[in-house]
């Protein structure tokens, strides 16, 4: 896995240890937009307006701000198309296809056992 670009330096990666860069992208992956963006972008690139349709809820700008944290941190692509109007898709990069794995059965674990939790 790259390095963070914004993280602090740690001698080993500890997600327990407060100086660790792993906490970043925990941190980024725990985040219920970007799991949710993740799993959209599994089948392939998406346009934004398709990414915001699959993702109720959320906010132009929420979204945005979440394809832009996925980009910073090398999980996703953004590719401009020369057109008119420009076309804008967003794609997973090799590093954000194998956070989307996990991401996955931590999605399908919470479909199954959303009515089992304490009210």
């Amino acid at each position: 896995m790259p390095a963070l670009r914004h993280a602090p330096t740690c001698d080993r990666n500890d997600v327990y240890a407060a100086a660790c860069p792993c906490r970043e992208m925990l941190d980024l992956l725990a985040n219920k937009w970007s799991a949710l963006a993740i799993g959209a972008l599994d089948d392939g690139p998406l346009r934004f307006g398709e990414l915001r349709a699959r993702l109720e809820g959320i906010s132009p700008k929420v979204l945005t701000a979440t394809l832009r944290r996925l980009e910073e941190h090398g999980l996703l692509t953004r590719t401009v198309f020369a057109e008119v109007p420009p076309r804008v898709e967003y794609a997973l990069t090799p590093l954000g296809v194998s956070a989307g794995a996990p991401l996955a059965h931590l999605r399908d674990w919470v479909e199954q056992h959303v009515g089992h939790a304490a009210p």
